[in-house]
């Protein structure tokens, strides 16, 4: 079982990236299983239909969010028919859509898990506890459990990877938009790594216009932060290749596309 996932697609940037890679990347690495983190997909903030359907059409089998799920208010109508679109599962009782998809891929069913982080970000329900319920009910279908734990905390994430090793196949950490370099395998054969990065605009600011943010950051005067849409732009992701039987991981790689990383076929 081989997994290909592509950390926070941001906005047309960040989508031209994948449109163009996408191919490429299957090519070389031949993942069984392809999951997009598509929650800033839409203008930098959420994901409309028309995008969500998009990522499928380019090969992807599962799209996961975060934070910005209920930015755009068309998800409502859409995000209970879209049954490969994986909101965080701790969201509160009451909200649409499912945190937990099960996707059959050749004879093996993958489990998809998307929780969200309450360090910095709103607090919502626990997502430990929120995994602990996930992960029992994956078990009786699954080894191959596959976690997207979108969240702000570097301590946070490193905790949940911890707190599931040996329990799920890998527990992928998205948000922040930069790729941390602690990819590895932990004790009880679980992939990790805290950050797999951001897709879009590779000069901005965590993919915002650089002026903006300086000017946030020096005057503390509100200001409108747009993403940059004219420039150089990136691709992050992971590859991950889990053992056939047990569901464990074999390996964790990082994928890194920009034009300091060009990527070879």
């Amino acid at each position: 079982m081989k997994i290909l996932f592509i950390g926070d697609v941001v906005s047309s940037p960040g989508r031209d990236m994948v449109q163009k890679y996408l191919p490429q990347l299957k090519q070389k690495y031949k993942p069984t299983l392809t999951i997009i983190n598509g929650e800033n997909a839409a203008g930098g903030k959420g994901i409309t239909e028309k995008i969500y359907r998009q990522f499928l059409e380019w090969g992807a089998q599962a799209v996961t969010l975060g934070n910005h799920t209920w930015h755009h208010k068309d998800i409502f109508e859409f995000i209970d028919q879209a049954k490969y679109l994986v909101r965080p599962a701790n969201f509160p009782e009451g909200n649409p859509g499912v945190g937990l998809v099960y996707l059959q891929v050749n004879a093996l069913e993958v489990a998809i898990i998307n929780l969200q982080g309450r360090t910095f970000l709103p607090s919502i329900d626990c997502p430990f506890r929120k995994a602990d319920e996930l992960i029992k009910e994956a078990k009786k279908r699954t080894p191959f459990i596959f976690v997207d734990f979108h969240a702000e905390a570097t301590s946070e994430k490193q905790a949940m990877g911890w707190y599931l090793d040996g329990r799920v196949s890998a527990v992928v950490g998205t948000h922040t938009h930069v790729q941390t370099a602690d990819d590895r395998i932990l004790e009880k054969g679980t992939a990790y790594i805290t950050d797999v990065g951001m897709t879009g605009p590779y000069d901005g600011i965590l993919g915002v216009e650089q002026d903006a943010v300086l000017k946030k950051f020096l005057t503390e005067l509100p200001v409108r932060f747009e993403v940059v849409k004219d420039g150089r732009n990136q691709l992050n992701g992971v590859f991950i290749d889990l053992d056939p039987k047990t569901g464990k991981a074999n390996s964790i790689k990082r994928i890194l596309i920009n034009d300091d990383h060009p990527f070879f076929t």
